[in-house]
């Protein structure tokens, strides 16, 4: 029975902690954008009840309409840029 109970404790702390989102502020901004760049986007916890997803600059992880856009996040040392998928913002109205 002791067995069993150590098995499914060690089962959920595996599972929980397997899906922790990284947090951006404990992290450098090399280390944040090198896992952007890795996984081609992830969503980082930035705040203490915030999180987003960023993804890389150039790449097809956005959906239609949506576009990477420079924004920033704070990390350990600092702001660091980074990008996420927003519309963009185009004015076709030419001046007269």
């Amino acid at each position: 029975m002791m067995f069993r109970w150590i098995a499914v404790t060690v089962l959920l702390v595996t599972a929980t902690t397997a899906y922790a989102r990284p947090d951006a502020r404990k992290m450098t901004c090399q280390q944040t954008q090198r896992l952007i760049q890795s996984n081609r986007s992830a969503v980082l916890t930035t705040g203490p009840n915030t999180y987003e997803r960023y993804v890389r600059q150039f790449g097809n992880e956005c959906d239609w309409p949506y576009v990477p856009v420079a924004t920033t996040v704070p990390t350990r040392d600092g702001e660091c840029r980074v990008y996420w998928c927003r519309e963009p913002l185009l004015d076709f109205n030419m001046p007269d």
